[in-house]
């Protein structure tokens, strides 16, 4: 504890200034250009020797010999456009941090500064590779990127952060089993011969029919599937003609399909088609339908967890462990997991004694940055601990 106090009471101000100046120039996922040279440099500065991934951003970095652990961070910003009164707001248009994504890569980069330390001590028990992947807010997600470069090739064990203003500062939230959701896009389309409003029966009425398909299909999916699987159909854009007399040609609605039970998500294509074309079929219309597979959900390891457990009782506090629950969102974090068996820790970011926090996504998202030493005790204390 004595060492990881010493590195903290070094680092603590460099890796704020580094979490702010990735937070005031943010990059779009596959855009990651500054960001990815900003942490190369930065390991490079403390003797490593990072690895740039072959698809241009991102990069990999070993630390000692035969790594069997795997940090992982996510680099990509969100389209949204920063509205925050700081010093470090996002100096590029419509762009900002609104995820979280410069918590951890911050977290996983001065852990990784950390452990190198120790490695050239001789006292890093087992190797370890910081894994720094780019657009995991693009389905289906950049880990593929990771695992086609061989990224997670000879590791036994994956960790991540991810942030949480619903947790204070200093608390760290964990589970077992799915702790995020696999995430589709679906796309519906109708088409028909279009007509007049006053002679429905001549053509087909492909407003109604689009209105069923809207209405019909989540409802009959919650009844064809267990519940405890979470699936869960919502439509966020619908498009059909352009005047009121007018039975139009075409029409199509968009949502994303969610579900956390990974033998589900396999089944659902041929679940999905059936029902979309059940619901159609009344009004002779014709269905195109894009279910545009995204991310599997992200399901923590039994083992993992405990040993995320008991890091953070002896690195962080007795008491700053608490349960978190399931969420709809989508992280691609879970393609690793299905390679490798590890866990995602919920970080929390919420000033201590606030009762309220802006959530992720929301385009005044910050955090409490006392959350950047929590994570990299949490992820040192992982990596030191009895394999």
């Amino acid at each position: 504890m004595s060492t990881i106090e010493h590195f903290l009471t070094s680092w603590r101000s460099a890796l704020v200034d580094f979490r702010r100046d990735l937070h005031a120039h943010p990059e779009l996922g596959r855009e990651e250009t500054r960001t990815t040279e900003r942490i190369a440099d930065l390991l490079r500065g403390a003797g490593l020797t990072p690895q740039i991934l072959p698809t241009g951003t991102g990069l990999l970095c070993d630390i000692g010999s035969a790594p069997t652990v795997g940090l992982r961070a996510d680099i990509d910003a969100l389209p949204l456009t920063d509205v925050k009164d700081v010093d470090y707001r996002s100096t590029v248009r419509g762009v900002c941090h609104a995820c979280g994504h410069d918590v951890h890569t911050t977290v996983v980069a001065g852990t990784g500064i950390h452990l190198a330390g120790l490695a050239a001590e001789g006292k890093l028990p087992r190797g370890v590779r910081l894994i720094f992947q780019p657009a995991e807010e693009l389905m289906p997600g950049g880990a593929l990127d990771v695992i086609a470069a061989g990224g997670l090739d000879g590791l036994g064990r994956l960790y991540a952060v991810h942030c949480d203003p619903a947790l204070p500062v200093g608390k760290v939230g964990l589970r077992v089993g799915a702790v995020t959701s696999a995430t589709d896009h679906v796309s519906v389309v109708l088409s028909g011969s279009g007509g007049h409003t006053a002679r429905p029966q001549l053509t087909a009425d492909l407003v109604t029919a689009l209105g069923d398909v809207i209405v019909s299909v989540p409802q009959i999916l919650a009844r064809r599937v267990d519940p405890r699987a979470g699936v869960n159909l919502v439509w966020g854009e619908v498009h059909a003609g352009t005047a009121a007399n007018v039975i139009p040609r075409t029409g199509s609605v968009s949502g994303t399909l969610r579900m956390l039970d990974r033998a589900q998500w396999e089944t659902m294509p041929t679940l999905l088609d059936e029902v979309v074309r059940a619901a159609a079929a009344p009004y002779g219309v014709d269905v195109e339908l894009s279910h545009q597979r995204g991310v599997p959900p992200v399901v923590n390891d039994v083992a993992a967890v405990a040993e995320l457990t008991s890091a953070a009782a002896s690195w962080i506090g007795p008491d700053s462990v608490t349960g978190t629950e399931q969420s709809l969102g989508g992280e691609d974090f879970g393609w690793m997991l299905e390679k490798v068996p590890g866990a995602l820790a919920r970080l929390g970011v919420r000033p201590d004694g606030a009762a309220a926090a802006v959530d992720l996504h929301q385009a005044a998202f910050d955090v409490d940055e006392a959350c950047i030493e929590v994570g990299v005790r949490l992820l040192a204390g992982a990596v030191l601990a009895p394999a």
